[in-house]
């Protein structure tokens, strides 16, 4: 994309002096700036409890800052849940899928909650359910699932009933090796297609320089500043981009970000 064309692309999200701590806890995030342009995918790294997912429930509306604003889209309000209503498509870590519904009903429920009726809802799911490689599954139980398919239906849902902005945390940490590497290709061709807006939660330094446009380092507690690293990879990514040179100096470049004190990053595990 050009610098011209780059510069027409408005904020999907922008965070102003966001502070904020648990009662009694050490503050998490203190004064954070940060934007995400539309249709970028960005994804923040961070050692083990610095609060990554906290930030989510901030972002969507779940958590409300002690100072700051989150803006998402055109909306200035940050002060209410409401004004992120279908705006934001959040995935937890746990697919959270509901055992009683089909794969049609569970990806179906973000437009039901959102108000569209369950026929133009479920017209909509199965509409997508060929792309997202899940032809064929409508009528079966998550318990019939494979993990990886399970999570295909976690995006689905995130994705019919958020608006522009999708915030992904860690969705396939809980995936074995080889099923990860499919998943992360399958979302790299996904996000090819729709070009949502992405922010992607990973403690894994190989998965946010696979998948991202930029990787934003939280590499001190409290998070007032997250480093940022273009990703100059071309795309289309596969998996196979984490054996070229210029990733592996990227990675190099990423991890000095960190303090290191006998192989752990103070003492935290990335």
């Amino acid at each position: 994309m050009s610098e011209a064309n780059e510069n027409e692309r408005h904020n999907a999200l922008s965070v102003r002096g966001l502070t904020y701590s648990f009662p009694g806890e050490p503050t998490l995030f203190e004064a954070l700036d940060f934007d995400i342009k539309q249709g970028e995918f960005v994804s923040v790294l961070a050692a083990s409890g610095m609060g990554k997912t906290t930030l989510f429930r901030l972002v969507a509306g779940l958590l409300f800052p002690q100072s700051g604003t989150i803006a998402v889209g055109e909306s200035q309000d940050s002060a209410a849940a409401a004004s992120k209503l279908g705006k934001v498509g959040y995935m937890p870590q746990r697919d959270a899928l509901m055992p009683w519904r089909t794969v049609l009903d569970n990806a179906a429920l973000g437009l039901e909650i959102g108000g569209t009726t369950r026929r133009e809802a479920r017209r909509r799911v199965l509409e997508l359910l060929p792309e997202m490689g899940l032809a064929g599954t409508e009528y079966k139980y998550p318990d019939e699932l494979s993990g990886g398919m399970r999570q295909r239906v976690s995006f689905l849902r995130s994705l019919l009933g958020g608006g522009e902005l999708l915030l992904l945390d860690e969705p396939f940490s809980a995936l074995d090796a080889m099923t990860r590497v499919s998943m992360q290709e399958w979302l790299l061709q996904v996000w090819e297609q729709h070009r949502k807006t992405i922010l992607f939660i990973t403690h894994d330094a190989d998965e946010a320089l696979l998948l991202s446009d930029r990787v934003l380092v939280a590499a001190k507690s409290p998070v007032s500043i997250l480093k940022e690293i273009e990703v100059t990879l071309p795309r289309p990514r596969t998996y196979e981009t984490v054996m070229n040179e210029n990733f592996i100096g990227l990675k190099r470049e990423l991890l000095g970000h960190f303090e290191w004190d006998g192989g752990n990053s103070k003492g935290r595990s990335l």
